[in-house]
């Protein structure tokens, strides 16, 4: 489980990480493939035989680029999705695995944090002894859920479900003041909905919802009887139909998106007046923030409707849900029945998966979740040499240039704020690799043979260290990813871009791959992030990193031509039969593709010298710059899956992310792609905003 950052308020999700275990391989004596002389891919860093060139780059770029992969490849039984991104995080898995298995084979001092990583991985790991506890680790949240009698003692339960991780329809969370960087603010915002998302309970016209509707009543049903609880389908009834009230009132994706809706201070004195029904006293103090003197508010109708069905549904109805959703977060850490009946629609239902993962995989996503830097500082050392970080500074620096000198050019911006876009960008803080201060884990009560309450005391040692950090100076070190995550992120509230080691890999990365393919493989995604500074979203962080309008209204107006043009072009995607690319919400993802690459490409051209780009197995540098950037884009999706990205996340599917490639000017005139085939626009169509 991790902490719950509120959607529409951070820049990434806060993950539980850590300190040196004393078992680690020298730094720079990398283990990885990295350290060959030969690229990873082909012979020059993109797998030619990946390729389908009976397409044409015009018809089908992703095909072109991907197709003899597609055809050649399976989704492997226990993933919902595969690709570029997911066999890197295979290989991630294993490696961390293996580090977990040495140090559990260590003589560790007791208390230590290799003893604490040991000892929780192999309570996870022994099903014998977790089927032996049964519910009884449970039972003692149960128990308290039950004695609820009182509207504040209905405020104290959800206080208590913030502490551990369980959803509710009033969520709270730490994060920085959107308006005032240097401080730590408490924000409370939408939550509650076993389902991903609010169209889920809604739509109607959608067959795979209702669907999903019916499977998810029956797994309600099934967890109220593993648990025991009399009349099940009574229980199941009441919850479902409070968490569809509870998705009438909700924002859809796209509207959290707009991150100064997001920005609702309200006085706590005021909170009764303006959100009644609730007991805010009460839940603040089980939260374990009544010093505060205010909330953020991140979404307030929803939150207001909430507070008033506090006071207007019964009791035994609240009960029943906090006890459904108790046992919802812990099914994965309990007897097989309980993970069988969670992953049958979690899995199969939500994300289309036919397999359960391996058991020691779901360990190895459990200590990342909770001890992730304390394994991540021994993955560092073994797989990512001095060397792969030092060529990812260069690269860095030139998508730097190299977006610079695009700002100083740029006509639709007004002088005044291309000055303050320079000063931002010159304010960036690039983080590569891992982070320069290892977390500490010291207060972390591991107990061996007890894996749920190591989950639940993980999750709650987390949220403690949340609190801890209202009314302190910021940490601007912090990572919100581990070192062995296969991700990035921007963070406008640092002003930061962030790359874990794990991504820093082919074929996103390769030290000994011809440059073209990294400025199109991570080059791209650096230019991606570093753009997501000047996005829909972004551009309303000023050059120190603040929630504030610096551009002027003329410089909005002309950007959102773009824009308009951009959820146009996305929205007449298709990936599914009747079903379309949702261009709203995933406009600032498709910008950054757009000025990632534009910035890549620009960036490449630097990192030459004015010298000419060889030519590689008859492709040109041009060519080549391409390809690695279609590479990293191969995926393929299982439809629920693929349902599921489409309703709630605001990224284009995979598949789909390397079309951006036909408003590029380069990318004509590398594959001489022409009027007539399917992806072709004409120059005047061509989106450009960079």
């Amino acid at each position: 489980m991790k902490f719950r950052i509120l959607a529409g308020v951070a820049a990434a999700a806060l993950i539980a990480g850590g300190v040196s275990m004393g078992v680690s391989a020298a730094p720079g004596k990398a283990t990885s493939k990295a350290s060959a002389a030969k690229p990873e891919l082909g012979s020059f860093g993109v797998d030619m035989d990946g390729m389908d060139r009976s397409v044409a780059p015009g018809d089908d770029f992703f095909r072109f680029v991907n197709g003899g992969w597609v055809d050649k490849t399976e989704i492997p039984a226990d993933r919902s999705n595969w690709g570029g991104f997911q066999i890197l995080r295979n290989l991630s898995d294993d490696r961390t695995r293996a580090i977990i298995e040495d140090v559990s084979k260590a003589k560790n001092k007791p208390g230590s944090v290799a003893q604490k990583v040991g000892d929780f991985f192999a309570s996870f790991m022994d099903e014998a002894a977790v089927e032996k506890a049964g519910l009884d680790p449970v039972k003692p949240m149960l128990a308290t859920i039950s004695q609820i009698s009182t509207p504040a003692q209905l405020a104290e339960g959800f206080g208590a479900a913030n502490r551990f991780g369980i959803d509710i329809p009033i969520s709270m969370g730490i994060q920085q003041d959107l308006k005032d960087n240097s401080t730590y603010s408490a924000y409370v915002g939408q939550g509650g909905l076993g389902m991903p998302d609010r169209d889920y309970y809604l739509k109607d016209d959608n067959p795979r919802y209702v669907d999903a509707r019916a499977k998810y009543k029956t797994y309600l049903t099934t967890l109220f009887q593993l648990a025991g609880f009399s009349d099940p389908e009574a229980r199941m009834n009441r919850v479902y139909d409070l968490e569809k009230t509870i998705a009438q009132s909700h924002w859809t994706v796209a509207e959290r998106r707009q991150v100064e809706k997001n920005y609702n201070p309200v006085a706590v004195d005021d909170l009764g007046g303006k959100m009644p029904g609730f007991d805010w006293a009460a839940y603040m103090r089980s939260s374990g923030i009544a010093g505060q003197n205010r909330l953020i508010i991140t979404n307030p109708a929803p939150i207001t409707e909430a507070a008033k069905l506090t006071g207007s549904v019964p009791l035994e109805t609240w009960r029943d849900y906090l006890t459904v959703h108790t046992l919802a977060t812990a099914a994965p850490f309990l007897t097989k029945a309980f993970v069988d009946t969670n992953f049958e629609f979690t899995g199969k239902t939500l994300s289309g998966t036919p397999k359960l993962r391996d058991r020691w995989k779901r360990g190895v996503d459990v200590i990342n979740g909770t001890l992730g830097e304390a394994v991540g500082q021994i993955y560092v050392a073994r797989h990512f040499p001095p060397s792969s970080k030092a060529k990812a500074d260069v690269l860095v620096r030139n998508l730097t240039k190299a977006m610079d000198a695009r700002l100083q050019n740029l006509e639709w911006m007004s002088p005044g704020t291309r000055v303050k876009a320079r000063e931002k960008l010159a304010s960036f803080r690039p983080k590569i690799g891992y982070p320069d201060k290892w977390r500490d884990y010291s207060a972390l009560k591991i107990m061996p043979g007890d894996a749920f309450g190591n989950v639940m005391r993980a999750t709650e040692f987390e949220y403690a260290r949340q609190l801890a950090k209202v009314g302190k100076p910021v940490d601007r070190g912090e990572w919100f990813m581990n070192p062995q995550t296969v991700n990035a992120y921007a963070n406008p509230l640092m002003n930061e871009v962030v790359f874990p080691a794990a991504i820093l890999q082919a074929p996103f990365f390769d030290p000994n791959a011809d440059p073209a393919v990294n400025y199109g493989g991570i080059g791209a995604v650096i230019g991606h992030e570093i753009t997501h500074h000047f996005d829909d979203q972004g551009r309303k962080f000023d050059p120190k990193g603040n929630l504030s309008e610096w551009w002027t209204p003329d410089d909005v107006k002309r950007f959102e031509v773009f824009t308009a043009k951009m959820i146009a072009q996305y929205g007449a995607y298709e990936p599914l039969k009747g079903i379309k690319v949702n261009g709203q919400l995933t406009l600032g993802e498709n910008m950054a593709d757009l000025a990632g690459l534009t910035i890549a490409y620009d960036a490449y051209k630097l990192s030459l010298g004015g010298k000419p780009a060889p030519v590689i197995d008859g492709l040109t540098g041009d060519q080549r710059f391409f390809l690695g950037f279609g590479q990293i884009w191969r995926s393929k999706y299982r439809d629920a899956a693929l349902q599921r990205q489409l309703a709630t996340d605001p990224h284009t599917p995979g598949n789909f992310r390397p079309y951006v490639v036909r408003n590029v000017d380069a990318w004509y005139a590398a594959f001489g792609a022409k009027p007539g085939e399917k992806f072709y626009l004409t120059p005047e169509e061509r989106i450009r905003v960079w």
